[in-house]
């Protein structure tokens, strides 16, 4: 708990709540809890003055410097006075102004260079704004519904005869979220479109996972239309893999043109741990009224299905397929049909594969630190359901924020999930409650 400075109506009165937060954080809280702990006081700081000064407060907590540890001494307790408080009135303001800014500006510095991208995000709130809201479809479905009747519930109508659909991702090295896919799909997909690269997005070589197993997929082998993107190795520091990315998307459309999909099939663009759910596809074959792009609202999870985060997911989307059609991984539309299947990001069964994609996809800097890749420290956060980058939530506002700061809740539930894993639950334990021991190769 922390005890304020009790100066009603001090000008300073946002300077005491940060230090006094800082302090008893720095030598009562464990060091997973320091960040929250600060926050909880930001939006209670008063005018913008006190709240940039306990921004400062908190950006020191971490950072473990001279001036930080200094300030484990400035212990404050509820029956003593603190140097503080003592200098807390008109005569003396000044000074403890002075005092409270030499304290806090190498720390303040130590921070920004250690810390830059916490604080960026930290900051989030005040220099980005929320994207526009989705227009979400409501998602009806019961078992044994015909469907016909499921059509009718979102408004649409049924076809005499289903639509084609062609599923079209982009794959790095998920090979058993790409088995659950196939296998929950196969039966309701005409063709699964493909697309391997021999470069990851940040230019280094990588083998072609999917053409070196293509056996383990032999149950959908006459569906399957397999493209490899070859490209030099080029791994300069400083590269954009976003530019990577995008050619390898540009190779992508052009493959889906090979494939046989004609004005008016079902076109689902998603990464290949983006899974649409069976009930999704079918809505998408047989009803006659569905948008003609349409983002899809997937659960998202984080390292197994034990981890639910949010239904943040929107990327993918199923589209009717015109000459004019691209694949895209980005905002096309303003509307979107609600828990439409799953994302498990990160969900690999060995470390190794953990260790590849952190330094593989289009977010590898935010591997700051060698330290990241090690093994025991990746084993213990997925464990735990921490943030592999050590990174704060992506969020608009402090209050979510706050929310989703520290570790991803457990769910004991393995309800509504993809049928194949379940029925195939002891190869998967990995991905499901309680199997969060990894293997190392």
């Amino acid at each position: 708990m922390v005890i304020p400075f009790d100066l009603p109506g001090s000008p300073f009165r946002g300077i005491h709540l940060a230090i006094s937060c800082l302090a008893q954080t720095l030598f009562g809280m464990p060091v997973e809890k320091r960040a929250y702990f600060c926050f909880l006081f930001f939006d209670d700081l008063g005018d913008g003055g006190r709240r940039k000064l306990a921004v400062a407060a908190f950006l020191m907590i971490d950072s473990f410097s001279p001036s930080v540890v200094s300030l484990r001494m400035m212990q404050i307790d509820h029956g003593l006075k603190s140097p503080l408080a003592a200098m807390a009135n008109r005569k003396h303001h000044h000074k403890a102004l002075l005092l409270l800014l030499l304290l806090l500006l190498p720390a303040l510095v130590l921070s920004v260079v250690f810390h830059g991208r916490k604080i960026s995000y930290f900051l989030r709130p005040i220099w980005d704004a929320p994207p526009r809201p989705f227009a979400r479809i409501t998602h009806y479905y019961a078992r044994d519904l015909p469907m016909n009747h499921l059509c009718h519930l979102h408004g649409w109508s049924s076809l005499p005869s289903p639509r084609r659909v062609f599923d079209a991702i982009l794959f790095s090295n998920e090979l058993d979220l790409l088995e659950i896919r196939y296998r929950e799909l196969a039966p309701l997909v005409d063709k699964f479109v493909i697309m391997e690269a021999n470069v990851t997005f940040t230019g280094n070589a990588k083998p072609l996972f999917f053409a070196d197993n293509l056996n383990r997929f032999e149950f959908a082998r006459s569906k399957i239309v397999h493209g490899t993107f070859l490209s030099q190795a080029d791994p300069i520091p400083g590269t954009d893999p976003f530019r990577l990315e995008a050619k390898q998307r540009v190779a992508l459309n052009s493959l889906l043109r090979t494939s046989g999909i004609g004005p008016g099939d079902v076109v689902i663009m998603a990464d290949a741990d983006e899974i649409p759910s069976p009930e999704t596809v079918e809505l998408l074959r047989w009803c006659d009224g569905v948008p003609p792009v349409m983002h899809l609202e997937l659960r998202h999870y984080t390292y197994s299905f034990e981890f639910p985060v949010d239904y943040s997911s929107w990327r993918a989307t199923a589209q009717l397929f015109h000459q004019g059609t691209r694949y895209r991984h980005s905002r096309q539309t303003d509307v979107m049909l609600a828990d439409a299947g799953w994302h498990c990001s990160f969900c690999f069964r060995e470390i190794e594969e953990f260790v590849f994609k952190m330094t593989a996809y289009s977010h590898a800097d935010r591997v700051r630190r060698p330290s990241f890749l090690d093994p025991s420290r990746i084993q213990r956060i997925i464990c735990k359901g921490d943030d592999l980058f050590d990174m704060l939530p992506e969020e608009y506002t402090f209050q979510e924020m706050i929310k989703k700061m520290g570790p991803t809740p457990k769910s004991a539930s393995a309800v509504h999930l993809p049928s194949y894993l379940l029925e195939n639950a002891d190869k998967f334990r990995f991905l499901l409650p309680g199997g969060c021991s990894r293997s190392k190769q």
